[in-house]
């Protein structure tokens, strides 16, 4: 695939990420009243590799969904264990020294080991989390994403495949947390693998 299609899918894709975001909102007034807030507003998003959702995981929760349209101060960071995915992160949204983006290249089971993740965080995304390359390490990921989630915040995870997305539900309930809302995507991109597509699925919990 060349640059300029790499670029228009990835542009279609974020498209549909914040139609989801919006659509899951709308099942729970919980979320809505994160996006709405006047509140500082603090993200993690674990796994996050190069972080292509980045400004729109921003736009949608740092102002632009806003009723008064204001943007507000907004605390963003991915982590990620993948160094090289790290760097070209930091490269594109971090280097900025007025940047809201922070990127750290960190192991997601071990979340109290960071002095920058010493608070808690309104919402904690994953986006295709992948349940399925080691169940035990994604279980101790869950868990500890659950634990940083400030009181009524919200676990926001997004899933390739039907099967493995029931199944982190089932695991993230087992873990503490309870589903609010879990929606299929109409207009996911079908990927060239039986059964997957990008973002088909998003589910919202929080901490029990």
């Amino acid at each position: 695939m060349d640059h300029s299609a790499h670029q228009r899918f990835l542009e279609e894709d974020m498209r549909r990420l914040e139609t989801l975001i919006a659509e899951a909102a709308g099942a729970d007034a919980g979320l809505q009243g994160k996006i709405s807030s006047k509140e500082n507003f603090q993200l993690l998003n674990l796994a996050c590799g190069a972080c292509n959702e980045a400004k729109t995981l921003a736009k949608v929760f740092g102002g632009s969904y806003r009723a008064n349209g204001e943007n507000r101060n907004m605390k963003f960071i991915g982590l990620d264990v993948r160094a090289r995915e790290i760097a070209e992160a930091t490269a594109r949204f971090g280097n900025d020294s007025n940047s809201q983006f922070e990127f750290i290249n960190g192991d997601a089971t071990k979340l109290d080991g960071y002095r920058q993740l010493s608070g808690s965080f309104d919402v904690i995304f994953m986006r295709h989390q992948n349940l399925w390359n080691s169940k035990r390490t994604w279980e101790e990921i869950y868990h500890k994403a659950l634990e940083k989630l400030a009181p009524n915040g919200r676990l926001i995870i997004t899933s390739y495949f039907d099967r493995e997305h029931e199944q982190a539900i089932d695991v993230i309930k087992n873990q503490g947390g309870q589903l609010l809302v879990t929606e299929a995507n109409k207009d996911s991109r079908k990927l060239p693998f039986n059964g997957k597509s990008v973002d088909r699925h998003i589910a919202v919990l929080k901490r029990r």
